[in-house]
């Protein structure tokens, strides 16, 4: 088969990536390879599931930025398409007083970043929200969750196959070659076109 664009590896990044292609360009032919039986079967399905509210990134970057814009998406996504998620908040504890300035720093880091429902709480907060945690002060994070990216995963998997994307598992590249002829257009003489060579 030839696609016009494909993607190597069907973890989050690569169907996500595909995903957001393919509605971006529907007239295009999309294809994802990867090289095991089933999708996300490495990092995508193998962590530790945080959804990150984003308060440890340097206020003003794009990490703080998108982490921020990523969890608001995430929880949207998660409950138009039903999956389940648990927003169980966290608590940033300081357990000796050296250690309440940065949990100050890093509570006005979050606030410049955005983050949602940040405050800080005491030692009797701290007991009722966590009855094994003791500490002298923490910081609440109340928008932080948790959710299985692998499931996911394969709803972006599904909404790029919806979309008329193919996906092509046990399918492992062990070769690219650049067409040797360029294409029309191309400034540099290097072709655009690349050719997949399949293990089989």
């Amino acid at each position: 088969s030839t696609f016009d664009l494909v993607v190597v590896g069907a973890g989050i990044v690569g169907l996500a990536a595909a995903r957001e292609l393919i509605q971006r360009h529907p007239s295009l032919s999309f294809a994802v390879l990867e090289k095991e039986k089933e999708l996300a079967e490495h990092q995508s399905g193998h962590n530790s599931g945080v959804i990150h509210s984003g308060i440890y990134y340097t206020p003003g970057s794009l990490k703080a930025k998108l982490c921020v814009q990523g969890a608001a998406l995430c929880y949207q996504y998660c409950d138009l398409k039903g999956i389940p998620y648990k927003r169980c908040g966290k608590l940033i504890v300081a357990v000796e007083r050296d250690e309440i300035p940065r949990l100050k720093a890093l509570y006005e880091r979050g606030l410049q970043n955005n983050v949602p429902g940040l405050k800080l709480i005491g030692a009797k907060e701290i007991q009722a929200k966590e009855p094994f945690c003791r500490g002298l002060m923490a910081l609440d994070s109340p928008y932080t969750g948790i959710v299985n990216y692998k499931q996911v995963a394969q709803s972006y998997a599904e909404d790029f196959q919806e979309a008329g994307g193919t996906i092509l598992t046990d399918f492992e590249v062990t070769n690219v070659e650049a067409a040797k002829e360029s294409s029309p257009g191309s400034e540099d003489g290097k072709a655009e076109e690349v050719f997949f060579s399949p293990p089989f």
